[in-house]
């Protein structure tokens, strides 16, 4: 995220907070730096800067004021600089804030739009145990799961903001093979993990409270991706902040990573059940994940069958165990 919060700030923010929290506010502070340079004071009319006069910031020495000056004067003036800087942590917590609920409304609009559109089978919408108006149930679940995940999660990403993470930049700073490397490593981390997270949450006395709304859709629509409990969402996430105050991995890297696992739990949603495939026995795709929301105790992985098989809740997804014979059953007794 700090990659993010950098690009951000660059193109975006710097401009933003400048307006919001302008320097020249706050011109009674450093008005006279030395007998030739004066900061120009704001509007003493506007309201707003009579507001912000109010607001908290950190100091400023006279002296990095001047560098200012002298360092932007040929290109930007001084009412286009904030009095809270990069560095200030109420502004770090505030556009980290708004850049991770705008992250996930985006990512999870645009693939779920996209598997529902193109790849979920809407004929599942007619099956019995499927809800009344539960698409439009899923997205209103999952927004009002999205601010307590986002509150949940700021301190880890402020965490990487301050640099306690591993993430680094350079492609060959630890070699191209542990490059490549982490890869999978990030994969099998994450889903052993998450594996004992959601099996922990299928216990009587967390399911209860916490994973249950998400078991409310026995048939899933994309859009099911995430709906749930916040705390819930922000369980499963762990692993995939754990990962990088653990074990180097390449910033941009991480951040692929995460855009696909955003992508996967999406994809695994659209209660497909195709069977017979090459990978079937190791990829824990969405055939095996339909079973999990039909039979509730297997198939707890998120990307790999391996966990299950080790802990005994895995089970073979079979076209006997296909939702949609049930809609063909249901049609047929209908012309019956």
């Amino acid at each position: 995220m700090d990659l993010v919060l950098h690009l951000a700030d660059e193109y975006v923010l710097d401009k933003f907070w400048a307006k919001v929290v302008p320097l020249s506010a706050f011109a009674s502070s450093y008005q006279s730096l030395n007998s030739t340079l004066v900061i120009p004071v704001a509007n003493a009319a506007s309201t707003w800067s009579q507001i912000v006069m109010h607001l908290p910031h950190p100091p400023i020495p006279a002296g990095d004021i001047a560098s200012l000056y002298s360092s932007t004067a040929a290109s930007t003036s001084i009412s286009q600089l904030s009095a809270w800087p990069r560095e200030y942590l109420p502004r770090q917590l505030i556009s980290l804030s708004v850049l991770t609920l705008i992250g996930i409304h985006v990512l999870y609009f645009l693939f779920a739009w996209l598997s529902y559109t193109f790849i979920f089978n809407h004929e599942m919408m007619r099956h019995p145990r499927f809800l009344k108006n539960q698409v439009k149930l899923e997205i209103q679940c999952s927004l009002r799961a999205f601010p307590g995940m986002m509150l949940m999660t700021l301190p880890v990403f402020q965490a990487e903001v301050l640099g306690y993470s591993k993430l680094y930049d350079g492609l060959d700073t630890y070699g191209y093979f542990y490059l490549f490397a982490s890869v999978p490593l990030f994969l099998l981390f994450t889903d052993y993990c998450i594996y004992w997270i959601h099996r922990w949450l299928h216990l009587p006395i967390f399911y209860k409270h916490i994973h249950k709304p998400h078991h409310k859709w026995l048939i899933p629509t994309p859009f099911a991706s995430h709906a749930f409990h916040p705390v819930d969402g922000y369980l499963q996430s762990v692993p995939y902040h754990l990962f990088i105050f653990l074990f180097p991995l390449h910033r941009i890297l991480y951040l692929v990573l995460f855009v696909l696992v955003n992508f996967w739990s999406i994809f695994i949603h659209d209660s497909d059940m195709i069977t017979g495939h090459a990978l079937e026995k190791i990829i824990n795709g969405p055939a095996h994940h339909t079973l999990h929301h039909l039979y509730f105790n297997v198939n707890y992985g998120q990307y790999f069958t391996w966990a299950d098989r080790a802990g005994s809740s895995y089970r073979q997804p079979e076209s006997s165990l296909d939702p949609l014979l049930e809609i063909q059953a249901l049609d047929k007794s209908k012309t019956q």
